[in-house]
């Protein structure tokens, strides 16, 4: 069994995992940066396989993003501690489970290859542990959401950057948060027809943060360049909208999109249709808690009605020996995971004996301003309950089981549930593959719990043989 000991584990090599990694390695900590990714650089920092972008052709152009320099920067550092054995680098490794070790941590991961008999697992021991995880798109069901050529806003962008292809050739964006203009830029600039971009929400609820708005100078830019390149490409943007039902026999052809009431509640009468070959929908992100809540991290709810960790103001979670940073302590993009990471290398290095170098203080000042901007953000976009009035009975909810809405209602109604876990029970919904990470959000709202969500804990953060669990050592069986 391949062991790797070292003064610092950290879990995800996105932009939170990376910025850590690499600047602990700078102050002098051994480090293992353990990633399910091929390549380091997350979900933003996406990229395709270096063969695939050779083979192109005349598959759609996919430029980087605008701070592409900040991940160059550090994956060269990245492959410079690699080299010298300061760091060592684990991609495509999955960690299910994170337990203690006397007064060190002990990961499990398995690799994608873990059914084989000859692939061996690999544990890695570390005396600190960073939770760099980050997010998964929030998903609100409606009819139709199943037909093929509906997929996540975060999904068709995953499309577009890592396989260089587009979900479809006219696609209407949809759903609530700023991701969906990064999103429908990026499918306008590759050569896809984005006739809409439906936005849930109105950026009139910007106007209540104004303060924070103008200290974030370059999150404003950022949004102009976006609702400009949309406008020189004639994208219509409606907000206050959303689409209610997807249109099509195999495949979706149209969908329906009408107006919502502040409580995002359908307003008769104005249903249009748009005709289309793909939806990209999504209603932000939901942090990837999984290894945090089992082993018992806080959490509270953020801006966005997400369940989020509580962090100290240096990125310690609620359980000693176990550090933060990105989108787990809330989601708030790139630039604020960058920081966080940092951030979060020199707090482990202080604790470790480690001095940190350079003024932590600045960094949480700017911290503390792109927390600002993202919870001004969260609360914008965050989704109001009356969304569930476009659910008929017979619309799924749960993919995986087939669980439609009118079940869970039954559940409630009559049923008496009252809580995600005991409709779970009544009607499968959350026990398939994805453990409920598309229907979670859904189910909570349906059973009265969507204002206050309760965290979701499992022992296991992501699927493992019963052979790897039957390898563990008798006091953990």
């Amino acid at each position: 069994m391949p062991h790797s000991a070292a003064d610092l584990a950290v879990v995800g090599a996105g932009p939170a995992g990376l910025a850590a990694a690499v600047t602990a390695a700078d102050l002098g900590l051994s480090v293992v940066l353990v990633d399910a990714g091929r390549l380091p650089g997350g979900q933003y920092y996406r990229h395709a396989a270096p063969e695939l972008r050779a083979a192109a052709g005349r598959r759609p152009h996919v430029p980087h993003p605008h701070d592409w320099r900040a991940f160059t920067s550090r994956e060269r550092r990245l492959r410079t501690h690699e080299a010298a054995h300061r760091l060592t680098y684990l991609p495509l490794h999955h960690v299910w489970a994170v337990a203690p070790e006397g007064r060190a941590w002990t990961l499990h991961t398995r690799t994608e290859e873990d059914t084989a008999p000859a692939a061996d697992p690999t544990t890695v021991t570390a005396r600190a542990v960073l939770l760099a995880t980050g997010a998964y798109e929030r998903q609100l069901p409606f009819p139709g959401w199943t037909l093929p050529g509906v997929v996540g806003a975060g999904g068709a962008q995953a499309m577009l950057k890592g396989g260089l292809v587009l979900p479809g050739r006219r696609t209407v964006v949809a759903g609530s948060g700023p991701l969906l203009l990064a999103v429908a830029a990026s499918l306008a600039a590759a050569g896809a027809r984005v006739p809409a971009v439906v936005e849930a929400a109105a950026y009139g609820g910007y106007a209540r943060s104004t303060g924070t708005l103008l200290r974030n100078p370059a999150k404003l830019a950022e949004g102009a360049r976006f609702g400009a390149a949309l406008a020189r490409r004639q994208v219509r943007l409606l907000t206050r909208h959303a689409v209610v039902e997807a249109h099509g026999t195999k495949r979706v052809e149209a969908v329906t999109v009408a107006r919502l009431d502040r409580d995002w509640r359908p307003v008769p009468g104005t249903g249009r249709r748009i005709p289309c070959d793909s939806v990209a929908v999504g209603h932000g992100l939901v942090p990837e808690l999984s290894l945090a809540t089992a082993l018992g991290c806080a959490t509270r709810t953020a801006a966005d009605g997400t369940v989020a960790l509580d962090l100290t103001d240096n990125q310690r979670t609620s359980v000693p020996g176990v550090w933060s940073a990105g989108e787990t302590g809330g989601v708030g993009g790139a630039q604020l995971a960058l920081v966080e990471g940092e951030l979060a290398a020199r707090s482990i290095a202080g604790a470790l004996g480690v001095a940190p170098a350079g003024d932590s203080a600045v960094l949480r000042r700017r911290r503390d301003r792109l927390r600002a901007f993202a919870d001004a953000m969260g609360a914008a976009h965050r989704p109001a309950d009356g969304w569930k009035d476009w659910l008929r009975d017979d619309t799924d909810v749960c993919r995986c089981e087939e669980v439609p809405a009118g079940r869970v209602r039954e559940a409630v109604d009559t049923l008496g549930a009252r809580d995600v876990r005991t409709a779970k029970l009544l009607t499968r919904a959350g026990m398939g593959w994805c453990q409920g990470r598309m229907c979670g959000p859904a189910v909570s709202v349906l059973c009265g719990a969507g204002a206050d969500p309760a965290p979701d804990r499992r022992p296991l953060a992501c699927p493992v043989s019963l052979r790897r669990l039957a390898e563990l050592p008798p006091d953990r069986g």
